[in-house]
């Protein structure tokens, strides 16, 4: 069931109706069953991973807070985190890592057919379970109490809005909110309205409208070349933003009718300076929870620079591994490791920050501001916007090879489809980037919300038009179900 879809319109009808006419234990009830109904229309067998899932952590949260004992708390611990890891190493990896290994065998004589056993990987395994991970870890810390309701931690690890691409919540923030009862409130609505037609503006009309583009110029075996290189990396490029920050926008839309408030997913990327601005504007929820629990629990950058850069190295690397199980997604961790050491040095001097400042702040540039700061604020971002479409090209790939094909035939040089291609870039983004830069000037996401009632009422004419005569429907998945 797609957020773009109409099965997902009429469920969220139906859910959302009969939510506010119960009280808040049947609305908890009914959060459950919906999600359960949403995750298992992909497939029903794999609710009982989330169901396993669910039983251990809130069995392990219960049995932690009852001892002292250090052993037993880390044994307790330690269950949770093979029981989960178990669960997605086998389901996401095993065939990557066994059809390495039968290559690796073949290439000396031996066969190995028992490696190919096809496992299917479940829709959204690695967000649920990161999510109830840090349920378990956070307790073993002593961040927060457990949750003595079995039905509030059900409804937090399946919440249906954000259960299949994230965005990954702490159950610090989602927990309490399932716990205490919701009031319905105009504002809210109106708000998530105006989240969920921006994001599926962003997914229907932007991500599937440039995937031809993008898909084209990575057909392996007839990849682009010259200026389509190019183009086609910029497709993907605003496919991708589109694609999964729509997604996050369409989560906190449909989050915020019910009466929740998820976190802010993405920040506005592209207008970052250096790698470590970027991580901190895109996919939020994972970049924090790789730096919260795997950063900082390998030593983060208290036992000096050598040690630093390990784990700075390490933590790229396993998250590229946790968007898929390819050989380019480990290059792509490897590659966004080594360009986070490669700006650290200039961040900690002040010389490569830039940062933008966040929502609240003016963000437009002084009026004493230098020409000289001008061009060097603008030269590091189109440098750091340089280096991130070069991991997109790595990470979109389908093959360590097509990389170098790729980048070999990258040139200036355009082709009789070149113009086409331009022009559905600017169609596509004729809206979104002026938007963009208002929201990055204003510091206020819904900026838009404050116009004055006519551009208003044009801009939502403008957005529901566009998805509704000219997106794409029906032809593509949200581009991190498969992660």
């Amino acid at each position: 069931m797609l957020f773009n879809s109409l099965e997902f319109g009429v469920f969220f009808v139906v859910v959302f109706t009969a939510y506010w006419l119960l009280s808040h234990r049947k609305q908890n009830w009914l959060l459950l069953f919906a999600s359960y109904y949403f995750y298992g229309s992909w497939n029903w067998k794999f609710l009982s991973l989330i169901a396993l899932s669910t039983v251990i952590d809130f069995a392990v949260g219960l049995r932690l807070s009852t001892t002292d004992d250090a052993v037993r708390r880390k044994r307790l611990l330690l269950c949770s985190v093979v029981a989960n890891l178990g669960i997605l190493g086998t389901f996401k990896y095993f065939n990557f890592f066994a059809d390495s290994l039968a290559r690796v065998l073949s290439g000396v004589g031996l066969e190995a057919s028992w490696t190919a056993l096809h496992i299917v990987l479940p829709v959204g395994i690695s967000f649920y379970t990161f999510q109830t991970m840090s349920y378990t870890i956070d307790v073993y810390k002593r961040k927060m109490e457990p949750t003595r309701s079995f039905l509030d931690f059900a409804v937090f690890v399946a919440f249906f809005p954000q259960l299949v691409a994230g965005p990954i919540e702490r159950a610090s923030r989602l927990l309490p909110q399932v716990s205490a009862p919701r009031t319905f409130s105009w504002d809210q609505l109106a708000e998530g309205w105006h989240l969920i037609l921006w994001g599926l503006y962003k997914k229907v009309f932007i991500a599937d409208g440039l995937a031809r583009v993008a898909n084209q110029a990575f057909v392996s075996g007839a990849e682009a070349c010259g200026l389509d290189v190019i183009l086609g990396l910029l497709a993907f490029c605003f496919q991708i933003y589109g694609d999964f920050s729509g997604y996050s926008d369409i989560a906190r839309g449909v989050a915020k009718c019910l009466g929740f408030e998820l976190m802010v997913n993405f920040d506005l990327p592209y207008v970052s300076k250096t790698p470590s601005e970027f991580w901190q504007r895109w996919h939020i929820s994972l970049s924090s929870w790789l730096r919260d629990y795997l950063y900082f629990s390998l030593g983060g950058n208290r036992r000096g620079n050598a040690r630093t850069y390990w784990n700075l190295s390490a933590t790229m690397l396993l998250g590229g591994l946790w968007h898929g199980a390819a050989w380019t997604y480990v290059v792509w961790g490897a590659y966004q490791g080594a360009i986070l050491m490669l700006y650290r040095p200039f961040e900690r001097s002040g010389t490569g920050s830039g940062r933008s400042p966040k929502s609240g702040d003016s963000t437009a540039l002084p009026a004493s501001c230098s020409l000289p700061h001008a061009l060097l604020s603008f030269t590091q971002w189109a440098l750091m916007f340089v280096l991130t479409n070069l991991g997109w090209l790595i990470f979109r790939a389908t093959s360590v090879r097509q990389i170098g094909r790729l980048l070999a035939g990258c040139s200036l040089s355009p082709s009789p489809q070149s113009a086409g291609w331009a022009r559905t870039l600017c169609a596509r983004l004729a809206l979104l980037l002026p938007i963009q830069f208002g929201q990055y000037r204003s510091g206020d996401h819904l900026f838009m919300r404050r116009w004055a009632f006519p551009l208003r009422l044009a801009f939502y004419f403008t957005v529901f038009y566009s998805t509704v005569i000219f997106g794409v429907f029906g032809a593509h998945e949200f581009i991190y179900f498969q992660f």
